[in-house]
Protein backbone atom coordinates (compact mmCIF):
# COMPACT_ATOMS: atom_id res chain seq x y z
CA UNK A 1 0.00 0.00 0.00
CA UNK A 2 1.36 3.44 -0.96
CA UNK A 3 0.92 6.68 1.00
CA UNK A 4 0.96 10.04 -0.76
CA UNK A 5 3.00 12.94 0.60
CA UNK A 6 1.06 16.15 0.00
CA UNK A 7 1.65 19.84 0.64
CA UNK A 8 -0.06 20.68 3.96
CA UNK A 9 -2.01 23.82 4.79
CA UNK A 10 0.58 26.58 4.94
CA UNK A 11 -1.23 29.20 6.96
CA UNK A 12 -3.34 32.28 6.44
CA UNK A 13 -3.33 33.64 2.84
CA UNK A 14 -0.48 31.32 1.77
CA UNK A 15 -1.34 28.93 -1.05
CA UNK A 16 2.03 28.19 -2.68
CA UNK A 17 5.55 27.18 -1.68
CA UNK A 18 8.88 26.22 -3.17
CA UNK A 19 10.45 22.82 -2.51
CA UNK A 20 13.67 23.90 -0.79
CA UNK A 21 15.25 20.60 0.24
CA UNK A 22 14.54 16.88 0.35
CA UNK A 23 15.99 15.10 3.40
CA UNK A 24 15.50 11.65 1.83
CA UNK A 25 16.13 10.15 -1.61
CA UNK A 26 14.19 7.60 -3.62
CA UNK A 27 14.72 4.14 -2.12
CA UNK A 28 15.58 5.34 1.38
CA UNK A 29 13.62 4.19 4.44
CA UNK A 30 11.67 6.73 6.47
CA UNK A 31 9.82 6.64 9.79
CA UNK A 32 6.43 8.21 10.45
CA UNK A 33 6.65 11.89 11.49
CA UNK A 34 10.30 12.08 10.44
CA UNK A 35 11.11 15.37 8.62
CA UNK A 36 10.96 14.55 4.93
CA UNK A 37 11.02 17.73 2.88
CA UNK A 38 11.48 21.44 3.56
CA UNK A 39 9.17 23.95 1.87
CA UNK A 40 9.92 27.66 1.59
CA UNK A 41 6.83 29.87 1.73
CA UNK A 42 6.43 33.61 1.40
CA UNK A 43 7.21 34.02 5.10
CA UNK A 44 8.83 30.96 6.65
CA UNK A 45 10.27 27.53 5.92
CA UNK A 46 8.06 24.56 6.79
CA UNK A 47 9.19 20.99 7.37
CA UNK A 48 6.76 18.35 6.07
CA UNK A 49 6.87 15.13 8.15
CA UNK A 50 6.40 11.65 6.71
CA UNK A 51 2.73 10.63 6.98
CA UNK A 52 3.70 6.96 7.40
CA UNK A 53 6.68 4.64 7.75
CA UNK A 54 8.07 2.93 4.69
CA UNK A 55 10.35 3.63 1.75
CA UNK A 56 10.46 6.63 -0.58
CA UNK A 57 9.03 5.23 -3.79
CA UNK A 58 8.72 8.45 -5.79
CA UNK A 59 9.63 12.14 -5.57
CA UNK A 60 7.05 14.03 -7.62
CA UNK A 61 8.30 17.56 -6.92
CA UNK A 62 12.03 18.17 -7.20
CA UNK A 63 13.95 20.83 -5.31
CA UNK A 64 13.13 24.27 -6.68
CA UNK A 65 9.66 23.25 -7.88
CA UNK A 66 6.68 25.50 -7.16
CA UNK A 67 3.84 23.61 -5.43
CA UNK A 68 0.34 24.47 -4.21
CA UNK A 69 -1.48 23.37 -1.06
CA UNK A 70 -2.63 19.78 -1.54
CA UNK A 71 -0.18 19.08 -4.39
CA UNK A 72 1.62 15.74 -4.54
CA UNK A 73 5.20 15.86 -3.27
CA UNK A 74 6.00 12.15 -3.40
CA UNK A 75 4.92 8.63 -2.51
CA UNK A 76 5.92 6.34 0.37
CA UNK A 77 5.70 2.59 -0.22
CA UNK A 78 4.77 0.45 2.77
CA UNK A 79 7.63 -1.55 4.31
CA UNK A 80 11.30 -1.77 3.36
CA UNK A 81 10.68 -4.36 0.64
CA UNK A 82 9.96 -1.63 -1.88
CA UNK A 83 13.48 -0.27 -1.45
CA UNK A 84 15.04 -2.60 -4.02
CA UNK A 85 12.74 -1.79 -6.96
CA UNK A 86 12.80 1.87 -6.01
CA UNK A 87 16.56 1.95 -6.42
CA UNK A 88 16.22 0.32 -9.83
CA UNK A 89 13.65 2.89 -10.86
CA UNK A 90 15.83 5.80 -9.82
CA UNK A 91 18.62 5.19 -12.35
CA UNK A 92 16.02 4.69 -15.07
CA UNK A 93 14.64 8.11 -14.31
CA UNK A 94 18.11 9.54 -14.55
CA UNK A 95 18.84 7.68 -17.76
CA UNK A 96 15.72 9.08 -19.34
CA UNK A 97 16.76 12.66 -18.64
CA UNK A 98 19.78 12.74 -20.98
CA UNK A 99 17.88 11.04 -23.87
CA UNK A 100 15.97 14.08 -25.14
CA UNK A 101 18.89 16.38 -24.35
CA UNK A 102 21.78 14.95 -26.44
CA UNK A 103 20.37 16.61 -29.60
CA UNK A 104 21.34 20.23 -28.82
CA UNK A 105 25.05 20.76 -28.29
CA UNK A 106 24.87 22.55 -24.87
CA UNK A 107 22.73 19.72 -23.47
CA UNK A 108 25.72 17.38 -23.41
CA UNK A 109 26.65 19.11 -20.19
CA UNK A 110 23.26 18.18 -18.71
CA UNK A 111 24.21 14.52 -18.20
CA UNK A 112 26.93 15.21 -15.59
CA UNK A 113 24.52 17.52 -13.75
CA UNK A 114 21.94 14.75 -13.47
CA UNK A 115 24.52 12.43 -11.96
CA UNK A 116 25.63 15.13 -9.53
CA UNK A 117 22.13 16.14 -8.40
CA UNK A 118 21.66 13.34 -5.86
CA UNK A 119 24.97 14.25 -4.19
CA UNK A 120 23.81 17.78 -3.41
CA UNK A 121 20.67 19.90 -3.48
CA UNK A 122 20.07 23.35 -4.87
CA UNK A 123 22.55 25.95 -3.60
CA UNK A 124 21.17 28.20 -0.86
CA UNK A 125 22.40 31.65 -1.92
CA UNK A 126 20.90 33.31 1.16
CA UNK A 127 24.26 32.47 2.73
CA UNK A 128 27.21 34.50 1.37
CA UNK A 129 29.77 32.54 -0.59
CA UNK A 130 33.09 31.82 1.09
CA UNK A 131 35.94 33.92 -0.38
CA UNK A 132 37.60 30.91 -2.04
CA UNK A 133 34.27 29.75 -3.50
CA UNK A 134 33.33 33.23 -4.75
CA UNK A 135 36.75 33.65 -6.38
CA UNK A 136 36.39 30.32 -8.20
CA UNK A 137 32.85 31.16 -9.35
CA UNK A 138 33.77 34.64 -10.58
CA UNK A 139 37.01 33.63 -12.29
CA UNK A 140 35.20 30.96 -14.30
CA UNK A 141 32.07 33.05 -14.92
CA UNK A 142 29.78 30.42 -13.37
CA UNK A 143 26.17 30.69 -12.17
CA UNK A 144 26.32 29.81 -8.47
CA UNK A 145 22.57 29.06 -8.39
CA UNK A 146 23.05 26.21 -10.88
CA UNK A 147 25.75 24.37 -8.90
CA UNK A 148 24.54 21.47 -6.68
CA UNK A 149 25.60 22.13 -3.09
CA UNK A 150 26.66 19.58 -0.48
CA UNK A 151 27.58 21.96 2.35
CA UNK A 152 25.58 22.51 5.52
CA UNK A 153 22.20 24.25 4.97
CA UNK A 154 22.78 24.21 1.20
CA UNK A 155 26.04 26.16 1.27
CA UNK A 156 28.38 25.86 -1.69
CA UNK A 157 31.84 24.44 -1.04
CA UNK A 158 35.00 24.73 -3.10
CA UNK A 159 34.73 21.03 -3.91
CA UNK A 160 31.17 21.55 -5.24
CA UNK A 161 32.41 24.16 -7.73
CA UNK A 162 35.40 22.05 -8.78
CA UNK A 163 33.19 18.98 -9.30
CA UNK A 164 30.77 21.09 -11.31
CA UNK A 165 33.58 22.38 -13.53
CA UNK A 166 34.99 18.87 -13.92
CA UNK A 167 31.61 17.86 -15.33
CA UNK A 168 32.11 20.30 -18.20
CA UNK A 169 29.68 22.94 -17.02
CA UNK A 170 29.82 26.42 -18.52
CA UNK A 171 28.12 29.62 -17.46
CA UNK A 172 26.08 30.14 -20.62
CA UNK A 173 24.05 26.89 -20.58
CA UNK A 174 23.39 27.30 -16.85
CA UNK A 175 22.06 30.81 -17.37
CA UNK A 176 19.87 29.65 -20.22
CA UNK A 177 18.42 26.86 -18.11
CA UNK A 178 17.73 29.21 -15.21
CA UNK A 179 15.90 31.81 -17.29
CA UNK A 180 12.45 30.13 -17.47
CA UNK A 181 12.28 29.90 -13.66
CA UNK A 182 11.95 33.68 -13.39
CA UNK A 183 9.33 34.03 -16.09
CA UNK A 184 6.77 35.48 -13.68
CA UNK A 185 9.02 38.43 -12.95
CA UNK A 186 10.46 38.63 -16.44
CA UNK A 187 13.92 37.53 -17.40
CA UNK A 188 15.43 41.02 -17.28
CA UNK A 189 18.83 41.76 -18.70
CA UNK A 190 21.78 39.44 -18.49
CA UNK A 191 24.54 40.12 -15.97
CA UNK A 192 27.36 42.18 -17.37
CA UNK A 193 31.05 42.13 -16.65
CA UNK A 194 31.85 42.13 -12.92
CA UNK A 195 28.15 41.52 -12.17
CA UNK A 196 26.31 38.55 -10.72
CA UNK A 197 22.71 37.59 -11.46
CA UNK A 198 21.02 35.67 -8.63
CA UNK A 199 17.40 34.59 -8.64
CA UNK A 200 15.26 36.03 -5.84
CA UNK A 201 14.18 33.70 -3.07
CA UNK A 202 10.45 33.23 -2.61
CA UNK A 203 10.62 35.30 0.60
CA UNK A 204 12.40 38.17 -1.16
CA UNK A 205 9.89 38.10 -4.04
CA UNK A 206 7.01 38.17 -1.57
CA UNK A 207 8.53 41.09 0.33
CA UNK A 208 8.85 43.00 -2.93
CA UNK A 209 5.26 42.21 -3.90
CA UNK A 210 3.82 43.25 -0.54
CA UNK A 211 5.79 46.51 -0.40
CA UNK A 212 4.65 47.44 -3.89
CA UNK A 213 1.10 46.39 -3.06
CA UNK A 214 1.14 48.74 -0.07
CA UNK A 215 2.33 51.63 -2.25
CA UNK A 216 -0.27 50.91 -4.92
CA UNK A 217 -3.20 50.40 -2.52
CA UNK A 218 -2.85 52.79 0.40
CA UNK A 219 -2.83 56.59 0.35
CA UNK A 220 0.41 56.50 2.30
CA UNK A 221 1.68 59.53 4.17
CA UNK A 222 4.34 59.96 6.86
CA UNK A 223 4.40 62.39 9.77
CA UNK A 224 7.48 63.01 11.93
CA UNK A 225 8.34 64.05 15.46
CA UNK A 226 11.32 63.81 17.76
CA UNK A 227 11.53 62.44 21.26
CA UNK A 228 13.91 63.29 24.10
CA UNK A 229 15.19 59.94 25.42
CA UNK A 230 16.76 61.39 28.59
CA UNK A 231 14.17 60.20 31.12
CA UNK A 232 13.60 56.75 29.66
CA UNK A 233 17.36 56.14 29.42
CA UNK A 234 17.79 57.19 33.04
CA UNK A 235 14.91 54.92 34.11
CA UNK A 236 16.38 51.99 32.18
CA UNK A 237 19.85 52.52 33.65
CA UNK A 238 18.38 52.70 37.14
CA UNK A 239 16.44 49.43 36.95
CA UNK A 240 18.11 47.33 34.23
CA UNK A 241 20.21 45.21 36.63
CA UNK A 242 17.43 44.40 39.09
CA UNK A 243 15.01 43.89 36.18
CA UNK A 244 17.28 41.32 34.54
CA UNK A 245 17.97 39.60 37.86
CA UNK A 246 14.27 39.20 38.62
CA UNK A 247 12.88 38.45 35.16
CA UNK A 248 15.85 36.84 33.40
CA UNK A 249 15.67 39.20 30.45
CA UNK A 250 17.29 42.54 29.62
CA UNK A 251 15.22 45.71 29.79
CA UNK A 252 15.26 47.32 26.34
CA UNK A 253 13.42 50.22 24.78
CA UNK A 254 11.03 48.15 22.64
CA UNK A 255 8.74 47.33 25.57
CA UNK A 256 8.38 51.04 26.37
CA UNK A 257 7.53 51.87 22.76
CA UNK A 258 5.11 48.93 22.50
CA UNK A 259 3.29 50.09 25.63
CA UNK A 260 3.30 53.70 24.42
CA UNK A 261 1.82 52.62 21.06
CA UNK A 262 -0.92 50.62 22.78
CA UNK A 263 -1.90 53.66 24.82
CA UNK A 264 -1.94 55.84 21.71
CA UNK A 265 -3.92 53.22 19.74
CA UNK A 266 -6.56 53.12 22.48
CA UNK A 267 -6.94 56.87 22.19
CA UNK A 268 -6.86 56.97 18.35
CA UNK A 269 -8.65 53.74 17.25
CA UNK A 270 -8.43 54.56 13.52
CA UNK A 271 -4.69 53.80 13.58
CA UNK A 272 -5.56 50.31 14.83
CA UNK A 273 -8.17 49.76 12.12
CA UNK A 274 -8.18 48.48 8.57
CA UNK A 275 -10.24 48.99 5.43
CA UNK A 276 -12.39 46.03 4.33
CA UNK A 277 -14.15 46.81 1.07
CA UNK A 278 -16.26 49.89 1.72
CA UNK A 279 -16.16 49.40 5.50
CA UNK A 280 -13.71 50.03 8.33
CA UNK A 281 -12.88 47.38 10.93
CA UNK A 282 -11.94 48.88 14.30
CA UNK A 283 -9.97 46.40 16.41
CA UNK A 284 -10.21 46.30 20.18
CA UNK A 285 -7.21 44.00 20.50
CA UNK A 286 -3.65 45.25 20.31
CA UNK A 287 -1.33 42.85 18.51
CA UNK A 288 1.94 44.63 17.79
CA UNK A 289 4.16 43.39 14.96
CA UNK A 290 7.89 43.85 15.56
CA UNK A 291 10.00 43.96 12.39
CA UNK A 292 13.04 41.67 12.61
CA UNK A 293 15.85 41.57 10.06
CA UNK A 294 17.14 38.10 9.11
CA UNK A 295 19.69 36.85 6.54
CA UNK A 296 16.73 35.81 4.37
CA UNK A 297 14.86 39.12 4.64
CA UNK A 298 12.54 41.10 6.90
CA UNK A 299 9.89 39.23 8.91
CA UNK A 300 7.31 40.64 11.31
CA UNK A 301 6.34 38.35 14.21
CA UNK A 302 3.36 39.55 16.26
CA UNK A 303 3.29 40.16 20.03
CA UNK A 304 -0.37 39.51 20.78
CA UNK A 305 -2.47 41.29 23.41
CA UNK A 306 0.23 43.79 24.31
CA UNK A 307 -2.28 45.69 26.43
CA UNK A 308 -2.46 42.77 28.87
CA UNK A 309 1.29 42.12 29.07
CA UNK A 310 3.85 43.66 31.41
CA UNK A 311 7.27 44.94 30.35
CA UNK A 312 9.06 41.68 31.16
CA UNK A 313 6.59 39.59 29.15
CA UNK A 314 6.96 41.86 26.13
CA UNK A 315 10.77 41.82 26.32
CA UNK A 316 10.82 38.02 26.62
CA UNK A 317 8.49 37.57 23.67
CA UNK A 318 10.44 39.98 21.47
CA UNK A 319 13.73 38.30 22.38
CA UNK A 320 12.30 34.86 21.66
CA UNK A 321 10.90 35.99 18.31
CA UNK A 322 14.20 37.59 17.34
CA UNK A 323 16.19 34.40 17.98
CA UNK A 324 13.69 32.14 16.23
CA UNK A 325 13.40 34.53 13.27
CA UNK A 326 17.15 34.39 12.68
CA UNK A 327 16.99 30.58 12.93
CA UNK A 328 14.06 30.46 10.48
CA UNK A 329 11.84 28.76 13.07
CA UNK A 330 8.89 31.15 13.17
CA UNK A 331 5.46 29.73 12.35
CA UNK A 332 2.88 31.27 10.02
CA UNK A 333 0.53 31.92 12.93
CA UNK A 334 3.20 33.95 14.71
CA UNK A 335 3.48 36.33 11.76
CA UNK A 336 -0.21 36.75 10.97
CA UNK A 337 -2.93 38.99 12.29
CA UNK A 338 -1.01 42.01 13.61
CA UNK A 339 -2.88 45.29 14.06
CA UNK A 340 0.08 47.71 14.13
CA UNK A 341 3.82 47.44 13.43
CA UNK A 342 6.98 48.91 14.97
CA UNK A 343 10.19 48.99 12.92
CA UNK A 344 13.49 49.97 14.53
CA UNK A 345 15.94 51.09 11.85
CA UNK A 346 18.02 52.67 14.59
CA UNK A 347 19.74 49.36 15.34
CA UNK A 348 21.37 49.68 11.91
CA UNK A 349 22.23 53.36 12.40
CA UNK A 350 19.30 54.91 10.50
CA UNK A 351 18.73 58.53 11.51
CA UNK A 352 15.45 59.05 9.61
CA UNK A 353 13.25 57.02 7.28
CA UNK A 354 9.70 56.67 5.95
CA UNK A 355 8.56 53.09 6.72
CA UNK A 356 6.14 51.36 4.33
CA UNK A 357 2.86 49.99 5.66
CA UNK A 358 2.50 46.30 6.48
CA UNK A 359 -0.85 45.79 4.73
CA UNK A 360 -3.69 45.49 5.62
CA UNK A 361 -2.59 47.47 8.67
CA UNK A 362 -3.09 51.22 8.58
CA UNK A 363 -0.09 52.40 10.58
CA UNK A 364 3.58 51.67 11.24
CA UNK A 365 5.95 53.42 13.65
CA UNK A 366 9.57 53.90 12.64
CA UNK A 367 12.14 54.23 15.43
CA UNK A 368 15.60 55.54 14.67
CA UNK A 369 19.07 56.10 16.07
CA UNK A 370 19.40 57.99 19.37
CA UNK A 371 21.88 60.81 18.88
CA UNK A 372 23.11 63.66 21.05
CA UNK A 373 21.90 66.98 19.66
CA UNK A 374 21.87 70.57 20.95
CA UNK A 375 18.35 71.44 22.09
CA UNK A 376 16.87 74.73 23.28
CA UNK A 377 15.26 74.03 26.66
CA UNK A 378 12.13 75.78 28.05
CA UNK A 379 14.30 78.18 30.07
CA UNK A 380 16.22 79.21 26.94
CA UNK A 381 19.39 77.30 27.76
CA UNK A 382 21.01 75.00 25.23
CA UNK A 383 21.74 71.46 26.31
CA UNK A 384 23.04 68.32 24.61
CA UNK A 385 20.18 65.79 24.76
CA UNK A 386 19.80 62.21 23.46
CA UNK A 387 17.19 62.66 20.72
CA UNK A 388 15.43 60.17 18.45
CA UNK A 389 13.37 60.92 15.36
CA UNK A 390 10.05 59.09 15.15
CA UNK A 391 8.12 58.49 11.93
CA UNK A 392 4.51 57.35 11.59
CA UNK A 393 3.49 56.16 8.14
CA UNK A 394 -0.28 55.82 7.85
CA UNK A 395 -3.09 55.19 5.39
CA UNK A 396 -4.67 58.57 4.76
CA UNK A 397 -7.85 56.89 3.50
CA UNK A 398 -8.76 55.89 7.05
CA UNK A 399 -6.59 58.15 9.25
CA UNK A 400 -6.84 61.94 9.15
CA UNK A 401 -3.78 64.12 9.59
CA UNK A 402 -4.99 65.31 12.99
CA UNK A 403 -5.33 61.72 14.22
CA UNK A 404 -1.88 60.75 12.93
CA UNK A 405 -0.17 63.73 14.55
CA UNK A 406 -2.05 63.21 17.82
CA UNK A 407 -1.04 59.55 17.86
CA UNK A 408 2.64 60.38 17.42
CA UNK A 409 2.49 63.12 20.05
CA UNK A 410 1.00 60.62 22.54
CA UNK A 411 3.85 58.19 21.89
CA UNK A 412 6.35 61.04 22.35
CA UNK A 413 4.73 62.10 25.65
CA UNK A 414 4.78 58.56 27.03
CA UNK A 415 8.45 58.09 26.21
CA UNK A 416 9.53 61.49 27.55
CA UNK A 417 7.47 60.96 30.72
CA UNK A 418 7.37 57.17 31.37
CA UNK A 419 5.17 57.68 34.44
CA UNK A 420 2.29 58.17 32.00
CA UNK A 421 2.57 54.48 31.11
CA UNK A 422 2.13 53.55 34.77
CA UNK A 423 -0.88 55.80 35.38
CA UNK A 424 -2.38 55.44 31.88
CA UNK A 425 -2.63 59.19 31.32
Amino acid sequence: MATEIKVPALGESVSEATVAKWFKKVGEAVNADEPLVELETDKVTVEVPAPASGTIQEIAADEGAEVSVGALLGVIAEGAVAAAPAKKDAPKAEEKKPEPKPQPEPAKAAAPQASQAPAGGKANLDYPLAPAVRKLVEENNLDAAAIPATGKDGRLTKEDVQAYMAGGKKAAPAAAAAAPAGVVWGEGREAGEREEKVKMTRLRRRIAERLKEAQNTAAMLTTFNEVDMTNIMALRNQYKDVFEKKHGVKLGFMSFFAKACVQALQEIPAVNGEIAGDSIIYKNHYDIGVAVGTPQGLVVPVVRDCDTMNFAEIEKKIGEFGKRARDGKLTMEEMSGGTFTISNGGVYGSLLSTPILNTPQSGILGMHKTQMRPMVMPDGSIQARPMMYLALSYDHRIIDGKEAVTFLVRVKECIEDPARLLFDV
